[in-house]
């Protein structure tokens, strides 16, 4: 379960940015400045993190590269250590089919993340029906932060029916709509809106070319 100050300041709106990658110039991770970044979030007031969940950091899952393990350990390090006299949301990412998001949501657990941001982009044809069912397996291991994703950069659409299957899932709590399509993000809006859960589920924007219409247009649903 969420943590209730976890929760509290999830459901009252903050900003949780994607974690960049700190680099040496031989490509190797810089654990020096990757801390130093996660200081920079907390200093600057951010109310979270989110681990291992952007185009920077996808290949630290290779096995040759082998390092989600690794950067989720440091950041969550370094939160520990600021002693924090607020709340700091902690999110993981979370990808692959079902076996590999298993074994990602088991580390993010050891290293007391909040909630996993559950990519299904590894799902390229499969039904809508089987990805319902992996989220299932997920949320039993991890609060779940549903995750949008754009079709142009590996995505796919859904149908509306499947957002209202996704809301009903028990342990998840946020859904970040980066899908950058008005149309498909009012499905999410009012899957929510009109689901059982509407009162339980945080909705984030991550569309990056319309941040402040998501947050200022009135939605009738």
């Amino acid at each position: 379960m969420l943590k209730e100050d976890v929760k509290k300041l999830l459901f009252a709106g903050t900003v949780i940015p994607a974690h960049p990658l700190a680099l040496t110039r031989e490509l190797q991770l810089d654990e020096r400045k990757q801390r130093g970044l996660t200081r920079y979030y907390m200093a600057s007031g951010a109310g979270g993190v989110a681990i291992g969940v952007h185009t920077t950091q996808f290949e630290i899952r290779d096995p040759e590269v082998n390092l989600f393990e690794k950067v989720l350990a440091v950041a969550s390090d370094e939160i520990g250590r600021a002693a924090l006299k607020r709340p700091f949301i902690k999110v993981a990412g979370i990808c692959g089919l079902t076996e590999q998001a298993l074994r990602e949501a088991e580390i993010a657990v050891k290293y007391g993340y909040d909630l996993g941001l559950v990519s299904m982009a590894a799902f390229k044809t499969q039904p809508e029906s089987e990805i319902i069912t992996h989220v299932k397996k997920i949320a039993e291991a991890i609060p779940v932060f549903g995750f949008y994703l754009q079709a142009a950069i590996g995505g796919r659409v859904y149908s509306y029916d499947f957002w209202q299957q996704f809301v009903e899932i028990p342990n998840v709590y946020a859904i970040k709509v980066a899908a950058f399509n008005r149309y498909q993000t009012l499905d999410v809006v009012r899957a929510v809106a009109h689901s059982s859960r509407s009162g339980e589920i945080a909705l984030y924007t991550g569309n990056d070319d319309n941040i402040i219409a998501d947050l200022l247009t009135p939605l009738p649903f």
